[in-house]
């Protein structure tokens, strides 16, 4: 189960298990060499009560309760066994001090003491010793369940408090809607929820912005078709009611032009999703500056050539003097199809406002380390107060008696630059005209 509080309570409550049976296995060893001292200086004190009491027995029971205990040896100067508690000799006699013997195939733990000529040796088994502190061993673990159970309980309740801010901004985010998509209140939030929740309000917030320029889009899109589709509707109805032929050739032609805005229309909003950063680039953690996805060497002046090419027919037909002034060989990296709808933009707008007998000249020079692409007419130019305008969707110019435009054109051609990781500026030409100049970087 992928889950945070899971991993938390597995990682402490195994962290808590190994530390608590370190923490028991410190405590064994420590309580073990404890409890050998005691044993220890049980027979220490033994040895000593017999130096001075001697051995004394009530009964018979009472030796053998002690035998079950310890065994008490007294030896004379010479080495002779003068008391001993077993029946049988037991354990060859030592000198002054603690020693481990072996004897019968057993194991003993030895005090010997010399006092007045006499050797007193008081001695117990290591099997009695083990014995006796395994009884009481499992004691030991008392304190470790009580550990574990306690604390665990304590880290489950700790680690349940501190996702509390999760699982508020979970309930938060699954009641909103898309209307709601303001940012989340981070007051309170914990320092390592902090940068999650300003990614996710960053988030928030351009798709908010996504949405509103989609609805945006929509309407003016909408807008705009209507114009040309009503009066698609109104000519279609004129040239049904016109009994005379030349007002229905009339009527056609008038027809024919409302269905070529709308197609123009149509193929310059569809141009216009093409190049939205989404359809380029799908991949979430893409940004839509250069370079832009399924980017190739481009050759500028040769695209430039073939935009010209192009719209040399539509110029001579308007008496327009269009060519290509300065063509320097520029390679840049980029979509070929996008910067050619962006040159196209360019040099139909300059076409379509030049007046007859002007000229359009295009433009494609190296300038330090970028591309330098320029358009230049002798139309009627644009004023300053409106040239940030005309990059906005649907914006028409305010002293243009044209109305063929779709308001698409530059918009289009900002958004091709800006996904180009480029720069584009509207100058004044000199002697009256408009100047577009578009910076692309070089291909490295």
């Amino acid at each position: 189960m992928n889950s945070i509080r899971s991993h938390l309570l597995l990682w402490q409550i195994t962290a808590l298990v190994v530390t608590g049976l370190l923490v028991s296995v410190i405590t064994y060893l420590l309580a073990w060499d404890a409890f050998n001292r005691i044993r220890d200086n049980g027979l220490e004190q033994i040895a000593y009560s017999i130096v001075r009491h001697g051995v004394e027995y009530d009964s018979e029971e009472a030796v053998k309760n002690d035998q079950g205990q310890f065994v008490s040896q007294i030896w004379s100067a010479d080495n002779n066994l003068i008391f001993s508690s077993l029946d049988d000799v037991g354990p060859d006699p030592q000198t002054p001090g603690w020693h481990r013997v072996i004897w019968e195939n057993t194991e003993w733990r030895v005090y010997a003491l010399k006092e007045g000529g006499l050797t007193i040796q008081v001695a117990t088994t290591s099997a009695s010793r083990e014995q006796k502190f395994m009884a009481i061993a499992p004691w030991l673990l008392v304190p470790f369940a009580v550990l574990v159970i306690v604390l665990g309980l304590l880290i489950r309740a700790a680690v349940g408090r501190a996702l509390i801010p999760l699982e508020n901004i979970r309930n938060e985010i699954g009641s909103r809607g898309v209307a709601s998509l303001r940012a989340l209140d981070t007051r309170g939030m914990p320092e390592e929820i902090e940068p999650l929740v300003a990614a996710l309000n960053d988030l928030l917030a351009r798709l908010d912005e996504a949405l509103s320029a989609q609805r945006r889009f929509i309407a003016d899109a909408a807008h705009e078709l209507r114009t040309p589709l009503t009066a698609v509707k109104l000519q279609t109805q004129i040239v049904r009611r016109s009994p005379e032929n030349e007002h229905r050739e009339a009527a056609l032609t008038q027809l024919e032009n409302g269905v070529d805005r709308a197609t123009h229309l149509v193929t310059q909003l569809l141009r216009m999703a093409r190049l939205e950063p989404s359809a380029n680039n799908p991949s979430p953690s893409a940004n839509n500056l250069s370079p832009c996805a399924h980017a190739i060497p481009v050759d500028l002046k040769e695209l430039a050539k073939q935009s010209i090419a192009e719209f040399s027919t539509l110029a001579e037909a308007r008496h327009i003097d269009l060519g290509l002034l300065t063509a320097d060989p520029i390679t840049v990296l980029g979509q070929p199809d996008a910067l050619l709808i962006m040159l196209n933009n360019l040099i139909d707008n300059a076409v379509r406002y030049t007046p007859p007998g002007g000229r359009v000249d295009v433009s494609v020079q190296q300038d330090e380390l970028q591309g330098l692409l320029t358009v230049t007419d002798t139309g009627p130019g644009i004023s300053e107060s409106e040239r940030d305008r005309v990059f906005e969707r649907f914006y028409r110019l305010t002293d243009t008696s044209d109305h063929t435009g779709s308001g698409l054109g530059l918009a289009i051609v900002r958004q091709v630059v800006t996904l180009h990781g480029g720069q584009i500026v509207l100058l004044d030409t000199p002697g009256g005209g408009l100047t577009v100049r578009v910076t692309l970087p070089l291909q490295k």
